[in-house]
């Protein structure tokens, strides 16, 4: 079997796969799993491709400070009115009145119920008194609901029911941290940046770049990775960014051009939002960029 598969465009690589396995395992022993690591090290990407492998029913949700329990769970929407007449005798009339709460599940109660796989991606932007209702999920696998005309309930999660989160590191702006009680019920595993063969695969699928184009590419964004610029921090994103820049300009046989230098500074070097480089610093990244772009370029000439 070839070592890479395309699934609408997922690269599976022995780095993948390993992954992906270990995140099965865990699963399957009834573990929800926790893919942690910085963004463009395509976790969500990752995450969606187990969930595929469970053959089973998929929820997405998205972590969001906004988000409240009654999201989630569901909430009493107003009130459901039943009347009965009975007039079966002409001379007498009854009529009967029924009412009650009318109740809408959320996304997590719908899941839990019906034994969906929930990808929740980003959980920690959402509030850690939000993502409580995940402690009694987890570990003994109820889920309590509040209802006016019968107080608190409470609903056994159906068996099948699977949860992978995703969550960017703590210093991240809108990440609040993660609660140890909703840490230790969860197995995670940290997401780094891919080899540079995955790299490499990954950035082909999704560019359809002819070779060595995209060797190219990953080189130079991999060695200015290396350098650790605290305010730059090119990923596997910003791979696919230059490589479908570089196809829709037409710039695959004439890649020692001026105009992929400037696309490579203008990609790798976006500072990120919470950065204050100075012009000095910035000057220092965008003569490493250089220098890098030749001695990669040197390695491929005659192409």
């Amino acid at each position: 079997m070839e070592d890479i598969l395309f699934h609408n465009k997922f690269v599976v690589t022995p780095y993948i796969e390993d992954l992906m396995n270990r995140s099965l395992i865990y699963l399957q022993a009834g573990f929800p799993v926790h893919l942690r690591g910085s963004a463009g090290t395509g976790k969500t990407a990752l995450a969606l491709h187990i969930a595929r492998k469970m053959n089973r029913p998929i929820m997405v949700m998205f972590g969001n400070e906004e988000l409240e329990r009654s999201s989630l769970i569901g909430n009493s929407f107003g009130l459901k009115r039943k009347t009965v007449y009975d007039n079966f005798i002409s001379s007498v009339v009854k009529k009967e009145e029924e009412i009650e709460e009318k109740w809408i599940d959320g996304r997590i109660l719908h899941a839990c119920k019906n034994g969906y796989v929930l990808v929740y991606d980003e959980f920690t932007r959402s509030r850690p008194e939000t993502n409580n209702v995940f402690l009694s999920i987890l570990e003994e696998e109820v889920i309590e609901i509040a209802s006016n005309k019968t107080g608190n309930e409470y609903i056994k999660i159906h068996p099948e029911f699977k949860v992978i989160f995703t969550s960017n590191p703590d210093e991240y702006a809108g990440i609040y941290k993660l609660q140890d009680a909703l840490k230790d019920r969860m197995i995670t595993l940290s997401i780094g940046y891919p080899d540079r063969e995955t790299e490499i695969k990954i950035v082909k699928a999704q560019t359809r770049l002819i070779s060595p184009t995209a060797e190219i590419i990953v080189d130079i964004i991999r060695k200015f990775r290396d350098l650790k610029y605290p305010d730059y921090n090119p990923t596997v994103r910003s791979g696919i960014m230059i490589g479908k820049s570089v196809k829709t300009s037409r710039l695959e046989s004439n890649i020692a051009c001026e105009l992929f230098r400037q696309i490579c500074k203008d990609i790798i070097l976006s500072e990120k939002s919470y950065s204050k480089v100075t012009g000095n610093e910035k000057n220092k990244a965008v003569i490493a960029l250089d220098e890098i772009i030749d001695r990669v370029l040197s390695m491929y000439k005659g192409y």
